[in-house]
């Protein structure tokens, strides 16, 4: 039980999962492909939060079993994330029909949000492996930092593209509130303690 509970292989398949049926879906017509974009979008916008919630979560309740084996994993979850985005691009690619149709909509606060997002993402995919951490060593953290920007952007492009922020703060409502709990906790402890007594 521990082996299949560890397993990478079972992991990755987890996190296709979700991908494989909306392409299915799309593949037999049930799906029309302008539908394809708002579910890898938003499988994409969750993956990345859970990567983001692990660190947060780990600081706040100590070194936790079920914490320490999703940090294990937290890579697969951004990689996961960033291949969710790879997909939202190629179904509106497709759904547009042109690359003059594409260029056309970048000045939108709307699109070019997603789109810098998702330029933002590279970098932390390409480098999501052992081979980068100890070539980059500590320029690595800084490469993965880029998560916060992208966060933010994607927040704004799902914010923008809906006209609406429910959808949007749903998902990143506990991230900003596992942040907020963070500083607070840096905060308190930061400040001297009273006097005992004068």
């Amino acid at each position: 039980m521990r082996t299949i509970i560890n397993s990478v292989k079972l992991f990755w398949l987890l996190l296709a999962v979700p991908g494989i049926a909306i392409l299915h879906g799309w593949l037999t017509g049930a799906i029309e492909t302008m539908d394809m974009i708002h579910p890898t979008g938003e499988m994409s916008a969750r993956l990345m939060v859970a990567a983001m919630l692990i660190g947060p979560l780990a600081g706040l309740l100590g070194p936790k079993r079920w914490l320490l084996w999703l940090l294990a994993r937290r890579r697969a979850l951004g990689v996961g994330a960033f291949a969710y985005a790879i997909a939202h691009l190629v179904f509106y690619a497709i759904d547009m029909g042109s690359l003059e149709a594409i260029l056309g909509e970048l000045p939108i606060a709307s699109i070019w949000t997603g789109w810098l997002a998702l330029a933002l993402m590279l970098p932390m995919a390409l480098t999501s492996n052992q081979t980068s951490m100890k070539l980059l060593r500590t320029a690595w953290k800084r490469v993965q930092q880029l998560a916060y920007p992208a966060a933010i952007l994607t927040l704004l492009h799902w914010w923008w593209v809906h006209d609406g922020a429910t959808g949007a703060l749903i998902h990143f409502a506990p991230l900003a509130l596992l942040w907020f709990m963070l500083a607070l906790r840096k905060f308190t402890k930061s400040q001297p303690s009273p006097q005992a007594g004068v």
